[in-house]
């Protein structure tokens, strides 16, 4: 159990806390500390007299994390399970799926899936999100509007982006600009999935140019196929590079690169570290589609090469991706699920301690997010208790208890009971 959190000020001591979320944190180990809580913002990290009337919670060795950021999510497409499923778990057979239910995706049934699974992302810890929005004509128009409302009613509790989700040969048609200028009139992302075409340089540059015109970041699926010869991932850091938009770009599954030789793997990852992208690996959806074949048990985990990339000092965060849908049938948008999960998956375990800013600071840095994902003075108390002393207690127990503290205060939030998407579905 918990200790009381008391309302107001606190000091909260004898708390592990990561060294990667602190400011300036650079080994990889649990720093034994406390940490001062006033008027909703850390006052101070440490034990100093200066607060030391302060009431005193004591964590008895328990972790301290900030809260949590997704970087690549489908809110949208999100929680429809109950109603369209893909009866072979491939990738080619969620895409029909999703495209067939698209057409019953109006302003509310969107509005009601998008919000079902923000209130579990809040619960959880989370306190920020990227999404993706299908925005294939007519979906934009109803999408869109959408988001922004829902951005603009979760303000203060998670911030939230969106990204347009379009195949490439859509930025070679004339409604391309027209989709680009919706995603600015909303201040979204341009984002687009790929897959090696005829022409692709040529596409590529299309689409970065409506994306500079307009001075907007860029998401894009990449490679999300076992073909090893798919290698859109380094046409993407060349087409970053030719139109300088450097540290602008994120990139999401990357899954063929574990299927190429280490010599051109070694070659593309070079060009990613050289264009500043991130990279978001996906690993449950990842590991979920890849390889599926009937009667068959899979190869291979689906999952890019999340160990040497960090080596070669490109940014990798990870994610949820789908959440129960036929892209992912599982997922809460629990952030601690996606970090234990792939620990296990990735092997990224000796030590596991810096692969926490993959769901904290290094997607916070994607989005834009100034001091989100970390733990230091005069930032808001947002941060999660856990009541595990160390990563194989956490790892071992991913839903062992957890305390969410959002501006000092005990997060009042529960996770919503499936039973109320039940209307979406008659």
């Amino acid at each position: 159990m918990f200790p009381s959190i008391p309302q107001g000020s606190y000091r909260l001591v004898n708390g592990r806390v990561p060294a990667c979320a602190l400011e300036g944190g650079d080994t990889d180990e649990l720093v034994k500390t406390g940490i001062a809580v006033m008027d909703g913002k850390i006052a101070a990290i440490g034990i100093t007299d200066a607060y030391g009337a302060l009431p005193v919670v004591d964590l008895d060795d328990g972790m301290i994390w900030p809260t949590c950021v997704e970087l690549h999510t489908h809110l949208d497409k999100g929680q429809t399970l109950g109603r369209t499923r893909n009866a072979t778990g491939t990738h080619d057979d969620a895409l029909a799926a999703v495209t067939a239910d698209r057409a019953l995706w109006s302003p509310d049934d969107v509005a009601a899936r998008m919000e079902f699974s923000l209130r579990c992302a809040y619960a959880y810890g989370t306190s920020a999100i990227r999404t993706h929005v299908d925005s294939f004509p007519p979906q934009g128009e109803i999408s869109w509007p959408v988001f922004s409302e829902l951005k603009r009613k979760w303000a203060g509790r998670i911030e939230l982006q969106g990204s347009c989700l379009v195949h490439l040969p859509f930025y070679d048609a004339p409604e391309a600009e027209g989709l680009a200028d919706l995603v600015a009139e909303h201040g979204g992302i341009l984002g687009v999935a790929a897959k090696s075409m005829p022409g692709m340089a040529k596409t590529f540059d299309r689409f970065f140019d409506l994306a500079v015109e307009r001075n907007l970041d860029i998401d894009v699926h990449a490679d999300e196929t076992a073909d090893p010869l798919s290698n859109n991932l380094e046409d993407l850091a060349d087409a970053t590079m030719r139109h300088g938009w450097e540290g602008r770009v994120v990139a999401g599954h990357c899954c063929s690169l574990a299927q190429r030789t280490d010599e051109e793997a070694a070659r593309t990852i070079a060009k990613v570290r050289d264009a500043g992208i991130t990279i978001v690996a996906l690993p449950m959806c990842n590991m979920y589609l890849q390889g599926r074949s009937e009667g068959r048990t899979p190869r291979w985990r689906g999952v890019t090469l999340m160990q040497e990339l960090a080596a070669a000092g490109v940014p990798v965060a990870m994610a949820s991706d789908n959440t129960r849908d036929p892209f992912y049938a599982y997922g809460d948008l629990d952030p601690v699920e996606v970090f234990t999960q792939a620990v296990r998956i990735a092997h990224l375990d000796l030590p596991a301690d810096p692969w926490l800013a993959g769901i904290t600071s290094t997607p916070a840095n994607a989005m834009g997010l100034k001091g989100a994902g970390k733990i230091a003075v005069g930032l808001p108390a947002d941060l999660i208790l856990f009541r595990v002393r160390d990563w194989t207690e956490l790892l071992a127990r991913p839903r062992a208890a957890r305390l969410v503290i959002r501006n000092g205060a005990v997060l009042d939030a529960q996770v919503p009971d499936y039973r109320e998407l039940d209307a979406l579905f008659a």
